[in-house]
């Protein structure tokens, strides 16, 4: 899951991106408002936790550019202002939740899971390879049935592959998908998620194959 905060207080985005990373989420941030609206026109994200009062561009703007494209991305706003005309005007630029400074970390926790799942219903949230199934917004796995134990860095391995099934997935997309613009990624890393990954499915036939100088592949199921 990949989250981008646009946010210009230094010290609460430290702390939303720390509070989110704990929670397993991909994050990045940006700190202006034309900042935001160029990465949204490069990237995509599961969540947009958006600043109304960002400088060069504000929230609202970056809100309404990104409706006009059609994008769908769940967008929770964050901002000072608790005139109800702000609120109204932003849930009618298309936010999908609202919440006034100051709050509690927990809460915002709570609305980013919900508004997660509900953006992933649209396009159903169940992924399903043969025997193996992966509820994204409950971040869940199972096999034939059974729970798989699986940390958070191999369920979002596991949910590109499944998304991708077929198809060849490079480290580079799996790192864009594991981790924020900032944070480290070790030379091996993904292999070391994969490797894991690979022994606890493949006792139950779900084969992920290493293709030599381009990446991994998640063998189609058998019966389909």
């Amino acid at each position: 899951m990949r989250i981008l905060i646009a946010e210009d207080d230094p010290v609460l985005a430290d702390g939303l991106m720390r509070s989110l990373r704990q929670a397993d989420y991909a994050v990045d941030c940006v700190a202006a408002g034309d900042q935001a609206e160029h990465v949204l026109l490069a990237q995509t994200y599961d969540l947009v936790i958006l600043d109304l009062g960002l400088p060069r561009l504000d929230g609202f703007e970056v809100l309404r550019r990104l409706r006009h494209r059609g994008s769908k991305v769940p967008v929770l706003v964050l901002t000072a202002r608790d005139a109800v005309d702000d609120r109204v005007r932003g849930l009618d630029l298309g936010a999908d939740d609202y919440l006034t400074k100051p709050f509690d970390l927990p809460e915002l926790e709570a609305r980013v899971r919900a508004l997660i799942r509900r953006g992933q219903s649209g396009g159903g949230s169940t992924l399903s390879h043969g025997a193996l199934k992966l509820d994204t917004a409950g971040r869940r796995a199972t096999l034939k049935g059974v729970s798989l134990d699986l940390s958070a860095r191999e369920l979002g391995v596991l949910e590109v592959l499944m998304h991708r099934s077929g198809r060849v997935v490079n480290k580079e997309q799996l790192a864009e998908q594991l981790y924020g613009w900032d944070e480290e990624v070790g030379a091996n890393a993904i292999e070391v998620y994969v490797h894991r990954l690979r022994k606890k499915l493949e006792p139950a036939g779900v084969t992920i194959r290493t293709i030599r100088g381009l990446g991994y592949l998640l063998d189609k199921p058998e019966h389909e």
